[in-house]
């Protein structure tokens, strides 16, 4: 921390200049957020969560394409804070994408200005905390990016918006789950699943309209299948990208995921309708409360939902049904994007690949004396200069440039450890999933293309994922 206070006053410099790098011609979009500590009851209980403005899940940040985003972020919380925004890829100032490696937390009771321009990107994306397990305990919430008037969108305008956020959630507050976590414990099985920081019920819509129902899995641990009850669900984008349009009875939805549908309200108006969001490939029995239901509400409904929940996808020790569905969701190449004039696109098959990384997951291992994950055999530790700092203050020691190409053969080891990348270059990163439990990669700022996905069933009876991007 103490490099980080160093450079405070050189920051309030910084402000100014990337306010400068913006277009002067763009307008300008303002945001205060105060993150703070409430008292709800989202499972019927009463706990700590963490609000912003006074809200959980907080406020949605609604902008425009080329729009300037300035969002001054007080914290009143007791620790540091930062907010994260995921999947945005901010023009020139990558500097404020409230990752530790980038920035230096919010000291209680300081406040800090984010600015972006979020540029050449539209789409559905989300915020949350990225320290110390904050995202537990909330501080999430929808970031929205529209397209500009003169670019078209590749369907009919829908009659409104729906976000809906789900994730998994326990009854123990962050700092809880944390100390269990250092003391070498899994987090468990969750207490519920919520649908926008509620369990049931909500929702209020009206018959015969089409809505875009965006979601975000903004959880920590459990990829969760989403379905609306006897409606079909038109996928339509996902962080950003148009797909091709086609329908789901549900999806598959995994931690850090957000997506677009187009539902419209065409059934029967006699009752009301379950929307469900419900644990995937864990045994149903055991995991049932692990399940968020609402509550979809035609304005000329007769009655209340009866009945079962839709079921979801009986598959508890299968996971091909979910590979199969996200390799079933393709890029509408067709669509425009955030810009008018056509973007073109790279011949994929005669990319020049310029680096090749294997990361390699496997279960927690014990490093002096503690649990800790790893990727490739390092377990990251967080320098107490963000590495961009470093980079820009020509700091020496912060980091290693001596990432593995491919997993460590030796014994596991604590690192700050870095891929050493070539500018413009082409990677190809390879996921190997050796956990017998499905894992959610976040590569911030990136656009990534996946290029296959495969599934391997071990001798043991173990089941792991393999991503290749």
């Amino acid at each position: 921390m103490a490099m980080c206070r160093v450079f405070a006053a050189v920051f309030l410099v910084y402000i100014w200049v990337l306010a400068s790098l913006c277009s002067a011609g763009d307008p300008y979009v303002f945001y205060n957020f105060e993150v703070s500590y409430i008292t709800a009851s989202p499972l019927g209980e009463p706990q700590q969560v963490i609000a912003v403005n006074g809200k959980f899940p907080g406020p949605i940040v609604n902008v425009t394409t080329n729009d300037n985003v300035v969002i001054n972020v007080r914290n009143k919380l007791d620790e540091h804070l930062l907010l994260h925004w995921s999947g945005i890829q901010q023009r020139r100032s990558s500097w404020q994408d409230g990752l530790p490696g980038t920035n230096c937390p919010i000291p209680p009771k300081w406040n800090w200005t984010y600015q972006f321009q979020v540029k050449d990107q539209v789409g559905s994306f989300f915020y949350f905390p990225s320290l110390n397990m904050q995202r537990s305990s909330g501080g999430f919430g929808s970031f929205i990016i529209n397209n500009r008037a003169v670019i078209p969108i590749p369907f009919d305008t829908p009659h409104g918006d729906i976000v809906i956020t789900i994730g998994d959630w326990y009854k123990r507050n962050h700092t809880a789950l944390r100390r269990a976590l250092d003391a070498g414990r899994d987090l468990g099985m969750p207490d519920g699943v919520l649908i926008n920081g509620k369990g049931p019920y909500q929702y209020n819509t009206t018959y015969g309209k089409t809505y875009r129902v965006r979601v975000h899995n903004v959880g920590v641990s459990t990829s969760l299948n989403f379905r609306i009850q006897n409606h079909n669900m038109l996928l339509a984008e996902s962080e950003g990208s148009y797909t091709v349009q086609q329908n789901y009875t549900s999806l598959d939805i995994h931690v850090g995921q957000s997506y677009s549908f187009l539902v419209t309200m065409d059934q029967n108006a006699s009752s009301d309708y379950y929307i469900v969001a419900s644990a995937r490939m864990v045994n149903d029995t055991t995991w049932r409360r692990v399940t968020g239901v609402g509550i979809l509400h035609y304005t000329n409904s007769k009655g209340k939902a009866s009945g079962p929940l839709p079921a979801a996808p009986q598959d508890e020790f299968d996971k091909t049904f979910s590979m199969n569905q996200a390799r079933s969701i393709r890029w509408n190449v067709s669509a425009s994007g955030a810009r008018p004039n056509p973007q073109g696109s790279f011949r994929y098959g005669s990319i020049n690949v310029t680096e090749v990384y294997v990361l390699k997951n496997k279960p927690p291992v014990q490093i002096n004396g503690k649990k800790r994950a790893t990727l490739s055999g390092i377990s990251f530790i967080n320098p107490a200069t963000p590495i961009r700092l470093a980079d820009q203050f020509k700091v020496k020691g912060v980091y290693k440039l001596d990432f593995p190409n491919n997993p460590l053969t030796g014994p596991p080891k604590l690192e700050t450890s870095v891929i050493n990348g070539t500018y413009r270059g082409f990677m190809e990163v390879i996921l190997q999933n050796n956990e017998t439990r499905m894992q959610s990669y976040h590569l911030s700022g990136y656009a990534v293309f996946v290029v296959g996905k495969l599934y391997i069933s071990f001798m043991s009876g173990d089941h792991s994922v393999v991503n290749f991007c």
